[in-house]
């Protein structure tokens, strides 16, 4: 049985939030309303598009009746992005392949949309490095349910398992899944490291592999 590490995505592995503020602002603004500044837009982040779209609605007072239209139009845009806007975390890149290297399978687990995680994923040219992904609209439920994450789980074999993230929807996505977790510091987190259950943190990836060794053993 190989072990298996889950990663959440955005604020995690990437740095996507300017390219989500670019959907949404063109978006917003075609229709006449104020786009946002990008530390506002973070704070929408972390549970999902539809809640995104819901809040920025509500900071722009936009009736509830225009809220398919404009999840569909920023989705629309945001599943056609090249990237260019998103960049990885320093050191992900080496990691990842370190890891598959080492022979642990790797999944994703992620609230934003599986269409969206997927061109990330071949933008970077990632996709073949994870073996499971799952999405927010993947499955009915989204995190912080522990449907999404154990479903990545089941398919990469139900070995022993770390899941990393950086939100306060991510830890409570582990605490519900019973599953160790490793906190990334430098994402999209809203609240004090102290106010979120983890069992690891890290600020770098350069430091995430001593932790990989913690939980699974030195394979060196």
């Amino acid at each position: 049985m190989k072990n298996i590490i889950i990663f959440d995505l955005d604020g995690t592995l990437v740095d996507s939030a300017p390219e989500i503020l670019d959907a949404v602002n063109r978006v917003w603004s075609g229709r006449g309303y104020d786009p946002f500044d990008l530390p506002t837009l973070i704070s929408f982040v972390g549970k999902g598009l539809p809640n995104l779209i819901q809040l920025a609605m509500k900071a722009r007072e936009v009736e509830a009746s225009e809220y398919q239209d404009l999840h569909d139009e920023v989705l629309g845009i945001y599943n056609a992005a090249d990237g260019a806007l998103t960049k990885p975390y320093d050191g992900v890149e080496d990691m990842l392949e370190t890891l598959v290297d080492q022979g642990f399978l790797l999944g994703i687990c992620t609230n934003k949309p599986e269409e969206a995680a997927r061109q990330v994923l071949r933008v970077f040219g990632w996709d073949s490095l994870f073996e499971s992904v799952v999405g927010g609209d993947t499955f009915a439920a989204r995190k912080p349910d522990p449907q999404p994450l154990n479903a990545v789980w089941q398919a990469l074999g139900a070995g022993p398992m770390l899941y990393v993230g950086d939100s306060e929807t991510d830890a409570e996505t582990a605490v519900a899944a019973k599953a160790k977790f490793a906190l990334f510091t430098e994402g999209y987190r809203k609240k004090p490291v102290q106010a979120l259950a983890h069992d690891f943190v890290f600020s770098d990836y350069a430091r995430f592999m001593g932790i990989v060794d913690e939980v699974f053993g030195d394979r060196g």
